[in-house]
């Protein structure tokens, strides 16, 4: 599975540390949200974020890093710009992170964060080779 990575995972050290298997996949951009930065690396919407592309079969070691089961992220599909495909990428909560950010919206962080991402077209980018 394909991941968008802007924080801590964009890092050898760390990813060897959470993951048996993986290899980064080269550069891209998440266009839509913007990096912020606190207790962890979390995503606000607008702006774009600079990261990497991580490929690993080790979905769940990602989630347990992550936190998901304790509600620190979530994991969100984004489409990719140039192909019929999609890449995860995790967003944290604002409140389980104390981060300053206001999403838009109705119903549960989860909820707020999938419908931001279709209705402002979100969208990860690989630069041109």
């Amino acid at each position: 599975m394909d991941v968008f990575v802007y924080g801590t995972l964009t890092d050898h050290a760390t990813a060897t540390a959470v993951l048996d298997t993986y290899e980064y996949r080269g550069a891209a951009e998440l266009v839509g949200l913007h990096r912020l930065d606190g207790r962890y690396p979390t995503l606000s919407p607008g702006g774009k974020t600079a990261g990497r592309i991580l490929r690993t079969p080790d979905i769940e070691a990602l989630d347990e890093y992550e936190g998901v089961d304790r509600g620190l992220y979530v994991r969100i599909a984004v489409p990719l710009a140039s192909a019929d495909e999609s890449v995860e990428c995790y967003v944290g909560d604002p409140d389980a992170l104390g981060a300053p950010i206001e999403w838009p919206g109705e119903g549960d962080f989860e909820r707020r964060v999938r419908a931001y991402c279709t209705e402002a077209g979100v969208v990860v980018r690989r630069p041109p080779e």
